[in-house]
């Protein structure tokens, strides 16, 4: 996979005015061994609750991106070593997450990428609450599932499938 999202703005710019092509603010760390991902986003919201990131990481990822929008909690981590590890080995691009995440070391030996706002060492609940495949904002984004995620070193767009 070859793309830089500097050329992809740079080539895009009309899109970028009308909307098609949005690029997040630039508020994620970046985790995982992948510092380039993309791929259609299969959206969650939820709060302080990753039951159904499980469920979803434990289905065929298909190189799709999970985009978690946990409402920017930074009280308890969304994502762990475990579900990177599920998410690498179900064939998942990568994870965006507006929370944190923990197991930073174990995440960072998964060949995914993921994007989160923080490390946070405090787990999660897991009762299984939240929506998924719904449209979601993530710093002023939206996001609707099906849109194509590209993140790279430079940054985190979103696109609309043509």
């Amino acid at each position: 996979m070859t793309f830089s999202t500097c050329d992809l703005c740079d080539a895009n710019e009309d899109k970028l005015a009308s909307g098609e092509l949005s690029v997040i603010p630039p508020v994620f760390m970046r985790f995982g061994a992948n510092a380039r991902f993309s791929g259609p986003a299969v959206t969650i919201k939820l709060f302080e609750d990753n039951g159904m990131v499980r469920s979803t990481l434990e289905t065929p990822g298909d190189g799709q991106v999970l985009v978690i929008d946990g409402g920017g909690s930074f009280r308890c981590a969304l994502v762990g070593g475990n579900l990177g590890v599920l998410a690498e080995k179900n064939g998942w691009a990568g994870i965006v997450v507006n929370g944190c995440i923990r197991d930073v070391d174990e995440i960072n030996l998964c060949n995914i990428g993921v994007r989160a706002l923080a490390a946070m060492p405090v787990r999660s609940h897991k009762k299984g609450g939240g929506e998924l495949n719904v449209r979601i904002s993530i710093a002023g984004v939206a996001i609707f599932p099906g849109d194509w995620i590209y993140a790279d070193a430079d940054g985190v767009l979103v696109a609309k499938p043509s």
